[in-house]
């Protein structure tokens, strides 16, 4: 949140299936990501709040042992049910059992820590993608080795490594899923020895992520000079609808001006294509048809005025959604372990 909010007016190039698309902000950028975050917190809320004791049920779930104790007072039995999940910190117990509660719920569990994982491994994709292009990228030590072979590098070694525990959180909760399906009857053991590998793994290596996003996050870097060149490098070609309004504003055929653009701007792609700078400005400031606009030209490039809400967006986002998530959780926060995972 912080983050987004620090950057929140900063405009960059958006990208859709990893091409040049419209212009955003960094800080909007980052509010994708929390919003990922935020799903997850409701989804962990939704599954606190729905998890039951098993219940004091005996070896099938019938009941019939403690029917037994108390002398066929079914009240009492049912008394016990809830006394005892009470004393074990539940408002409630299952209904129905057989010698285990069901299995469902650990897949159910893990399926939440899941989502938690493929939030998190999105987060690190994007910030290795940035760390490609040099726009963002994760805190590096002063005497960090980024490769073993290249001294110059500066691998996304944190962001890699959580992509890494993430991915293996979303296979493992494959597992619950399988021990679910083939519970027979009222209970096989099939479930036990799984249990107790998936379960402490997933609850460990969803932990060991959060704690890795938490470093990377405390120190994430931006180059506002390498976000604006290649903003500028592509903001020619994304402003040309701008441009050719204008222009027909100041009296000129829409069809006429569309074409000079289109022309100039395919010639300009093959400038690139060939290695060349992008001199779609120069050739747009020299077309004869669009001379009514020629000094409007550095305006209506202004990145600023391509990004539509999106800082808006940021400070109401973090306002009504991220603040009051902080404030009721405040108690965990600034809670951080170890990175060395």
């Amino acid at each position: 949140a912080d983050f987004a909010r620090e950057h929140a007016a900063l405009p960059t190039l958006a990208y859709t299936h990893f091409q040049p698309a419209q212009p955003t902000t960094v800080g909007k950028r980052a509010t994708l990501w929390i919003q990922d975050l935020l799903l997850d917190v409701e989804e962990l809320d939704h599954r606190i709040e729905t998890l039951r004791f098993r219940g004091v049920r005996g070896t099938t779930g019938t009941q019939a042992s403690f029917l037994e104790i108390f002398e066929g007072d079914h009240d009492k039995v049912d008394a016990l049910d809830q006394a005892v999940g009470k004393h074990m910190g539940f408002e409630s117990t299952y209904p129905v059992s057989g010698q285990t509660y069901p299995r469902k719920v650990d897949f159910a569990v893990q399926s939440s820590l899941a989502g938690v994982a493929a939030s998190l491994s999105k987060v690190g994709h994007d910030w290795r993608l940035l760390a490609h292009l040099r726009e963002v990228e994760e805190p590096f030590e002063a005497e960090q080795i980024g490769s073993s072979a290249m001294p110059y590098k500066r691998n996304p070694m944190r962001a890699e490594r959580i992509c890494a525990l993430a991915r293996h959180v979303i296979v493992l909760a494959q597992d619950p899923a399988f021990t679910a399906a083939t519970q027979w009857l009222e209970r096989t053991l099939d479930d036990s020895a799984i249990r107790r590998i998936v379960l402490p793994e997933m609850f460990l290596s969803t932990d060991a992520t959060l704690i890795l996003c938490l470093d990377v996050t405390d120190g994430l870097v931006v180059n506002p000079a390498i976000v604006r060149a290649r903003l500028d490098e592509e903001l020619p070609f994304l402003a040309s609808e701008s441009l050719m309004m204008a222009a027909v504003k100041e009296g000129g055929d829409r069809q006429d001006i569309h074409e000079a653009i289109r022309q100039a701007s395919h010639a300009a792609a093959q400038e690139i294509k060939e290695g060349r700078p992008n001199d779609l400005k120069e050739r747009l400031a020299n077309e004869p048809l669009l001379a009514g606009v020629k000094d409007q030209m550095d305006e209506i490039l202004d990145p600023s005025l391509h990004t539509g809400r999106a800082a808006e967006q940021v400070v109401e986002f973090i306002e009504a959604e991220v603040s009051p998530v902080l404030e009721r959780l405040a108690d965990c926060l600034g809670v951080q372990g170890e990175v060395n995972v």
